[in-house]
């Protein structure tokens, strides 16, 4: 074997050598390159395990207490709003709702009455009218009648040195001017015992006026607070009817029949299973692209990956959850641990999807956040 024959192996290990190590950093260059946009521009999706099903639901209570007569539901069963759930014996509620009506009547009656007294005051306080101008009518025609007195009775004195006039002329017309002086001074107490007349009645008017508290029913006191009781009773009867608040499906019943049970206290609970939502709790670190109104993929353990939820983030909570723990972490203690901490995001989901695959609350979901898609 020549010495070209033995180098040229040799050769062909260098060349291929060669080609391993070229190909070898091209691909470190384009995983670099790839880690470096994966960093600059984050991931386009983020996801996790830790998210579940959760709804507002409607704690059923009763606001009047009362022995249960009757109750027409179980636990699962589906409501509408407005069904009748349970029934409270209304027996105290009836015998204060026909108590409340009477005192209404009598109030009532009382205000007619009063209101008739009105009536009579002010024709009196209007007669008194009457009579106070009848009275200085009386005083106007006594004050002609004594000026005329006084005119005759100067006219005689006049001429009584001449003769013209007897002295019984002159004593008559000194007795008719007394007499008219007389008359006014009576004319004029007349007037004054009219106004003083009037001035009561007037007074009366007023009392009355003041009891009555105004001039229809509908503005007296006494009646309108007997109104209230009644409408305040009728309210307690209708109470004790408890309907459902909204649609949904019972859970944790709690009520029994012939069980005595009082205003506030929890009885059932009203699922409503078409309004369910997922809170997602996501590390922090993963939320630094998430925005209100992006798409979110989402699975449950229930149906499994082949029923698919489509839905979006509707907002953020206003803190971690270990920061509204009972107990909440004391990161100011020299021990402190430095631990990622996780934010409940809360995504409304499809009605459609939910009608055609019922969840519950509480049921485990995978969510994935579409990052890149515009809020």
């Amino acid at each position: 074997m020549t010495n070209e024959e033995q180098k040229a192996p040799a050769g062909g290990r260098k060349a291929l050598r060669k080609k391993l190590l070229t190909g070898i950093g091209g691909a470190v260059a384009l995983a670099a390159v790839a880690y470096g946009g994966w960093t600059m521009f984050g991931p386009e999706e983020v996801s996790t395990d830790n998210a579940y099903v959760g709804a507002d639901v409607a704690q059923v209570t009763p606001l009047v207490g009362g022995a249960v007569q009757a109750v027409n539901v179980a636990d699962t069963q589906q409501v509408r709003a407005g069904d009748l759930l349970v029934v409270i014996d209304d027996a105290d509620a009836r015998n204060a709702l026909a108590e409340a009506e009477a005192q209404l009547a009598q109030a009532e009656n009382r205000f007619g009455q009063t209101s008739a007294t009105g009536g009579a005051l002010a024709a009196q306080v209007t007669a008194r009218e009457a009579d106070i101008a009848r009275a200085r009518a009386e005083l106007g025609s006594a004050e002609a009648d004594l000026r005329k007195a006084q005119t005759d009775l100067a006219r005689r004195r006049s001429v009584g040195g001449t003769g013209a006039v007897s002295g019984q002329e002159i004593t008559d017309a000194v007795k008719a001017e007394a007499a008219a002086r007389a008359d006014v001074a009576a004319a004029r107490a007349t007037v004054q015992q009219a106004l003083a007349a009037r001035a009561a009645a007037q007074g009366e008017l007023r009392a009355n006026r003041a009891v009555a508290g105004g001039t229809s029913a509908g503005a007296n006191p006494e009646v309108t607070a007997a109104r209230v009781k009644v409408e305040q009773a009728k309210l307690a009867l209708a109470r004790t009817r408890i309907r459902a608040p909204i649609d949904g499906v019972v859970a944790r019943r709690q009520v029994q029949l012939g069980q005595q049970v009082s205003p506030g206290a929890q009885i059932m609970t009203i699922v409503p299973l078409a309004k369910v939502y997922v809170d997602a709790n996501f590390k922090e670190g993963q939320l630094r692209n998430v925005r209100v109104g992006q798409p979110v993929r989402l699975t449950s353990d229930l149906y499994g990956d082949d029923v698919v939820y489509h839905g979006r983030v509707t907002g953020f909570a206003g803190g971690t959850g270990s920061a509204f723990a009972l107990i909440p972490a004391q990161n100011a203690t020299g021990n402190w641990i430095k631990v990622v901490q996780r934010v409940p995001v809360r995504i409304a989901l499809n009605a459609s999807e939910l009608k055609a695959h019922p969840l519950r609350v509480g049921l485990s979901m995978d969510a994935e956040i579409d990052v890149s898609a515009k809020s």
